[in-house]
């Protein structure tokens, strides 16, 4: 019997922490203070059930997506399906690779419906759904690495932008990858869209049979893992400068193609201090960065230094 759901108040007295299992969520709200009372207990409310709900669909959950395949009933599992499906006739994908941020999505909603905020966001470990009105904006840190404490650049995300959510992938991050990215971050109407095309894009930041990168079956892993015994990326050597731009290349089509789709509006691939930009408009063309680190003069996107590890929206 696992332990209850930790939902408690960080010491800030502005972010709500709500933990069940492998789920972590930072919440923030602004508004009028009762607003933002209803909203957090809103929020508390739909979590307590959220994992036991995925748990009884997992099977289901961890099956490849397609045409044909059966869809969950569960709000959240419909989510991560609805976002996946795009992808399922082109490559192997399950509904788990949008599952962060389907569950960012649906405790948002849930806040949303209970009050009248005038911004908001769920933060599950880095994918990021977001509720703005009026002149309201967010700032985004982009993660350098996962597991390295700082962001290689930022973004203002306002309440005229169509993005509502944020993701980002890689093989260094919490989830198996299938490629070499060390962080991918992708812009989408929604969180679960974003998940979803993140976890595509940095499968794509390939190099096909290297020998200094090291993959194993995901299942030597995680038994219970998703991906079974497709190989995913366990260690990547310093790559030259001509691989670089390959696999750079490689996640930049993929990008490019999603956007083209109406799957994505923009992303940031990063490999090894590299850093290939797609714009939101197709009439700018995608840049690179060299020295690790974004451009001020790249719209809307400013170097910053964030300690706490992970993308996260801050005033």
């Amino acid at each position: 019997m696992r332990e209850p759901a930790l939902i408690r108040m960080l010491p800030d007295g502005r972010r709500l922490h709500l933990h069940d299992g492998p789920i972590d969520l930072i919440i923030e709200a602004s508004g009028a203070p009762q607003a933002i009372s209803a909203a957090y207990e809103a929020a508390a409310r739909r979590f307590v059930s959220i994992l036991d709900e995925l748990c009884s669909e997992l099977p289901l959950l961890r099956s490849r997506a397609g045409k044909h395949a059966k869809r969950p009933r569960g709000a959240v599992a419909q989510r991560m399906f609805t976002a996946v499906e795009p992808y399922s006739e082109d490559c192997f994908i399950t509904p788990m690779a949008a599952v962060a941020g389907s569950v960012a999505e649906a405790i948002l909603e849930s806040m949303t419906v209970a009050a009248t905020l005038e911004r908001a966001y769920v933060n599950n470990g880095g994918d990021i759904a977001l509720h703005l009105t009026n002149s309201q904006c967010y700032k985004i840190g982009m993660v350098e690495r996962p597991d390295c404490p700082s962001l290689f650049g930022s973004l203002e995300i306002t309440a005229k932008d169509p993005v509502r959510g944020i993701a980002t992938s890689g093989w260094r991050g919490r989830s198996f990858s299938l490629g070499i990215a060390d962080a991918v971050t992708v812009l989408a109407d929604c969180a679960s869209a974003a998940d979803a095309a993140a976890t595509v894009i940095a499968n794509a930041v390939n190099l096909s049979d290297h020998p200094g990168i090291t993959r194993v079956p995901a299942r030597d892993i995680s038994p219970d893992s998703d991906l079974g015994d497709l190989l995913v990326t366990r260690n990547v050597e310093l790559l030259s400068k001509l691989e670089i731009d390959a696999a750079l290349e490689n996640g930049l089509r993929m990008a490019v193609s999603l956007r083209e789709r109406g799957l994505i509006h923009s992303a940031a691939i990063r490999l090894q201090k590299c850093v290939c930009v797609l714009p939101p408009s197709a009439a700018t063309a995608a840049f690179f960065c060299r020295d690790g680190f974004l451009k001020p003069s790249a719209p809307q996107i400013h170097a910053q230094l964030d300690l706490a590890g992970r993308t996260s929206p801050h005033a």
